[in-house]
């Protein structure tokens, strides 16, 4: 190396030291996610320092007025103009803050307070050793069946690690639909997945299942992460940023910078269309849209109810929230790519969930494959890349997470033996022997198909609407044959429920608590309110409608 060269290195050395600039944080437009995150680092902190016998009122005390201050913190956005005329992006670019991030934040949040309740739930098993028991394991550590895990129930001893673990997951959920680039949309995912991994493996009965459904989510999630990643790291040296307003502008050709080190592969076609086809796969795989889906009926199936019945409702939100932002503000300009493949997905979504769920004799894989079909029926109205697509996917998923978590609420209560009762067969007669109860579930089911009067009936109304008027008229076709499809396998329970003899040794249904009984009231007050009169929510989506770019 010659002399002149160590010189200009030792000269490039020497200079002065650059002062970093600290990063400017708006605290108050990412107060929602703060709270949540903050109060499941306490959570973490009681489970270290409360006693064993106050933790889980301490847990459940924490986590409700968490999700209640970070609820105002939305609402108080919202009222301030965040969602309109303030619309704009904080944390150094990373994350929006504007209608949809906070529609969807807010949705997530309610979503979140009926989860709490369902799994604070401890009057449905019988009473163990003179303790209450809810639905998760004594000590999750310890292997089913062995003497540690006997010693454990006797004890009394509860998971109440759950807690914390709901809101590190919720906290993800918020971040992931308002993420603003791609390296937080990755961290989103991960902050939110974890947790529900973990989730999923500590049922009190089943054990060995729950793990099961806990292995094969954390296997297919990993691949479905991998995959993320590998399409993040190609749009970066597509667009030398992963900063989503950048991408776009390249997509677009009104990029006005180009950096020099990139502009090799800035603007490579290829790179873009692999990049791009590979971010969509992880969020499909969230969503459980075919042919991403396969581990949606085991792991709901597997992991315990309350566990089930959140998941099904705020993780679709969330990803969904994400998947819109993608494909609205990232990369309109591609749509004539993206467009037919999404259709495609779409329809083997709505028909293969449909068709599909004819044949399940298990009612949480029943609601499963009802829950791949309506990931399809919301694909449609992301399809639509219009104002009205996004107002009418924020209303569908609004709507369709009250109706799932009441729904898995009321599977909790039909109880045998063995815990929960969840075989078809069980449930036949249902409705003699608890009016009540099977006719809350039936108002669900009714909701789920889409019949009017109930919100599920003005979300596919409205869904379909903004495809037809977006172009996507087949889409509607075929939407309205998986509807009537799916309509059979919804009043084929509730025909079982209540024009089938109850037989002898059939199930109980238990008595709940407050909590859970709030949390099926909840979900059918919203279902009906959304139903006769959806025009106040429907106006309140469409405000919201609006991404910042």
């Amino acid at each position: 190396m010659s002399a002149t060269a160590v010189h200009s290195l030792w000269t490039t050395a020497a200079d002065p030291i650059q002062k970093i600039d600290a990063p400017n944080i708006e605290y108050g437009q990412l107060s929602p996610t703060l709270i949540v995150i903050g109060a499941a680092v306490v959570g973490i902190l009681v489970e270290a320092f409360v006693p064993r016998r106050s933790r889980y009122h301490v847990q459940l005390f924490v986590s409700v007025v968490a999700l209640a201050a970070a609820f105002a913190a939305v609402v108080g956005l919202a009222a301030s103009g965040y969602s309109g005329t303030k619309a704009g992006i904080a944390a150094m670019g990373a994350i929006a803050v504007d209608g949809p991030a906070l529609f969807l934040q807010g949705t997530i949040l309610l979503a979140g307070v009926l989860g709490v309740f369902t799994f604070a739930e401890r009057r449905l098993d019988p009473v163990a050793h003179g303790n209450r028991v809810d639905s998760f394991a004594a000590q999750a550590a310890s292997v089913p069946g062995s003497d540690s895990e006997k010693a454990a129930v006797k004890a009394g001893f509860a998971t109440t690690e759950v807690f914390p673990l709901l809101l590190f997951a919720i906290g993800g959920m918020l971040v992931f639909p308002a993420a603003n680039d791609l390296l937080t949309l990755f961290i989103a995912l991960e902050v939110l997945s974890l947790p529900l991994y973990l989730l999923c493996a500590v049922a009190r009965r089943k054990r060995i299942m729950s793990q099961e459904a806990a292995v094969k989510y954390f296997l297919l999630g990993a691949f479905a992460s991998a995959f993320t990643l590998f399409g993040i790291a190609l749009l970066y040296g597509y667009a030398g940023s992963v900063s989503y307003a950048t991408i776009a502008q390249v997509v677009d050709g009104t990029v006005e910078t180009v950096n020099p080190a990139l502009a090799g592969t800035m603007g490579n076609d290829a790179l873009l269309l692999i990049g791009a086809a590979m971010v969509v796969m992880g969020l499909l795989f969230k969503v459980g849209a075919v042919p991403f889906h396969m581990w949606t009926p085991d792991v709901y199936q597997g992991a315990p109810t309350p566990v089930t019945g959140f998941m099904a409702a705020a993780t679709k939100v969330a990803a969904f929230g994400a998947l819109l932002r993608l494909l609205y503000v990232v990369l309109p300009g591609l749509r004539w790519d993206w467009r037919p493949v999404m259709m495609g997905v779409a329809v083997v979504t709505m028909l293969g969930g449909a068709i599909v769920a004819i044949t399940q004799t298990d009612i949480k894989r029943l609601l499963a494959y009802s829950s791949i079909a309506h990931a399809g029926f919301i694909l449609s109205g992301v399809i639509a890349m219009t104002p009205d697509g996004v107002s009418s996917v924020l209303f569908y998923l609004g709507a369709y997470s009250f109706v799932t978590i009441g729904a898995f609420a009321v599977v909790t209560l039909v109880r045998d033996a063995g815990g929960e009762a969840t075989h078809l067969s069980k449930w036949a007669g249902l409705g003699r022997r608890s009016p009540l109860v099977a006719a809350v579930f039936a108002v669900f089911l009714l909701a789920f198909a889409g019949i009017p009067l109930t919100s599920g009936f003005a979300g596919k109304f409205a869904v379909f609407k903004a495809a037809a008027e977006g172009g996507a008229s087949a889409l509607v076709v075929v939407g309205v044959i998986s509807s009537a499809i799916a309509a059979f396998f919804y009043i084929r329970v509730i025909v079982l429920m209540f024009f089938s003899e109850p037989r002898p040794e059939g199930p109980t249904v238990a008595v709940p608590s407050p909590l859970t009984m709030t949390a099926i009231a909840v979900g059918v007050a919203v279902t009906l309110v959304l139903g006769v009169a959806p025009q106040y929510f429907l106006d309140l989506a469409g405000q919201a409608g609006v991404f910042v770019r």
